[in-house]
This record gives C-alpha cells, sequence and structure tokens, in this order.
C-alpha cells in the first residue's frame, strides 16, 4: 500500500521483500546486518519490535541496533467471542468468565503471539482467568473454530476479526483502542464496553540500520509521511480497519518514543508471565 506512492517521492523503485519466520526474527536480523546506507528499511511492528525483545534471545538489540524512521498505522485488537456465549456485552463478558474461572478458552497463535499476550493482559486487568489454545495455523484456523464454537473467544487484529463479525459468525465486545475504528463504528471502545485503559494494537514502523545517514533517514521520514497523507492510502487503510496517526505522531521521534514506551509497558508483563517462545 505505501511503496508506491514513496516510490513516487523517493523517485526510484521501492521493492519489498518479505522475510518470513521466527515471528519476524529472521527479517530483522538480515536488516541489522545490512549496510547502514538509506537503501535497506525494515518494516517492523509490536511483535517484531517489542514483544520478541522479552521472549527471544536475539542476535540484535531492537533498543539500539536501529535507527526510528516513521510510524506508520496500527491494527487495534477486537474482543471477539463465538455466537452463541451467553455474555451480550463486555461487561457480562468478564462477569461470565469470572463466574467460570479457568473453564473458558482463548485461541492464540501460540506463546507470545498478540493473542496470547493480548489475553494475559486482559485477564490481569479485568481478574479473569481462562485457558489458552495454541494454533500453529494462526489466525485463520483460530476464527475457524471460533465461528465452529470450538473455542470461547479471541483478541485479534481488526483486519482479522471484522470479516467475521459483518457476516455474523462471532460477536465482537469492544475494540481495543481509545476511539472506535471508522470500519466498524457500533463497536463500542474498551473504555466505553467497561475495560477502561485496555489499549491493544499491532502498530507498525520503519527502521534502518544502525549509522544511517541523519539525511537518507529525513527522505525516507517524508516519503512515508507523504504517503500516510494520499486520501487513497488513507481510505484504503481505514477500509481494513487500521488507524493512522496523526503527522506529528508519524515522526522518527514519535517512533522511537512509542516504541520505548510500549517496551516499557509490555516486558514486565511477558517477563511476569513467564512467556518463552517455543
Amino acid at each position: 500500500i505505501l511503496s508506491e506512492p514513496m516510490r513516487t517521492s523517493l523517485g526510484q523503485p521501492v521493492i519489498v521483500e518479505n522475510v518470513t519466520g521466527a515471528s519476524g526474527t529472521i527479517g530483522v536480523a538480515r536488516a541489522v546486518r545490512a549496510a547502514p546506507d538509506g537503501y535497506t528499511v525494515s518494516i517492523g511492528n509490536w511483535p517484531s519490535h517489542v514483544v520478541n525483545g522479552a521472549i527471544y534471545t536475539l542476535p540484535y538489540d531492537i533498543r539500539t541496533d536501529f535507527e526510528p524512521v516513521a510510524r506508520l498505522p496500527s491494527n487495534p485488537y477486537v474482543v471477539v467471542a463465538r455466537k452463541d456465549l451467553p455474555a451480550t456485552d463486555l461487561k457480562g463478558l468478564v462477569a461470565w468468565l469470572r463466574a467460570n474461572p479457568d473453564k473458558a478458552t482463548e485461541g492464540t497463535a501460540g506463546p507470545g503471539s498478540g493473542q496470547h499476550v493480548s489475553g494475559i493482559y486482559f485477564q490481569d486487568v479485568t481478574k479473569t482467568r481462562f485457558q489458552f489454545v495454541p494454533y500453529r495455523a494462526g489466525s485463520a484456523e483460530i476464527m475457524r473454530d471460533l465461528v465452529a464454537g470450538h473455542i470461547d473467544l479471541t483478541f485479534d487484529q481488526a483486519i482479522t476479526a471484522l470479516p467475521h463479525v459483518r457476516n455474523g459468525g462471532v460477536k465482537a465486545y469492544a475494540v481495543t483502542s481509545n476511539k472506535r475504528l471508522a470500519a466498524a463504528p457500533d463497536i463500542p471502545t474498551v473504555d466505553e464496553a467497561g475495560a477502561p485503559g485496555v489499549y491493544i494494537s499491532t502498530w507498525y514502523g520503519l527502521w534502518v540500520p544502525k549509522g544511517t545517514p541523519p539525511e537518507a533517514i529525513r527522505k525516507l521520514t517524508i516519503a512515508a509521511m507523504d504517503a500516510l497523507a494520499d486520501p487513497t492510502v488513507r481510505q484504503r487503510l481505514t477500509d481494513l480497519g487500521q488507524e493512522i496517526p496523526p503527522p506529528e505522531q508519524q515522526t522518527a521521534e514519535a517512533l522511537a518514543a512509542h516504541q520505548k514506551a510500549e517496551i516499557e509497558k509490555w516486558w514486565p508483563l511477558i517477563k511476569a508471565a513467564n512467556i518463552k517462545a517455543e
């Protein structure tokens, strides 16, 4: 979505290479070894540049081995459940979970996944307890079993959850943000629904290897911000359930501050829960 408008701004092709594996650590490790010349840019997110630092022993330091470029949109999570679960709203869900401790099941993509970390956070805040059911195939398999009623609930990104909410396959209780989604304005925020401050989002950013010249970083920042200002790009991202930060929160400095705050929020929770990658 961003590569084409960034190409126009930079005046040269932007080639996207998808490097998968180990929750993004393989791709990030490759990026950190690249020449710091401004021609290799890593797109990362909450798992790759926050969570992984607490659950993996990494050959790099996500806090010091990269230079921030720009903060990109975020994908809030939606609290969803099987459609025949008795609770009709989030307060009712919390009450039901408290009345049935350790009996409900949440689908996750495994230890340290977004669903898993979100579930632990939700339990801590709401004083509830439920079981985690890991799925190797991730969100698609989780949603399939949630629709079928084999598990009770999950926390997943809006981009994944909303299609199933819209077709009536699952019920949505809240979006884990402080504002409603433009793509689903009927779903209340956690603040409105009774779990204030339970904010969870897979946010994205651009980074370059440490030592990249400041002028190269500046050009990349401008290109990313120009792309996020494009009306067509903004509409596509909004339709996917993503939240676009205002311009003052898109800068390299804003990304650095946001990543630092997220590490301070999530690392203690993850380490206290003794989550380790499998």
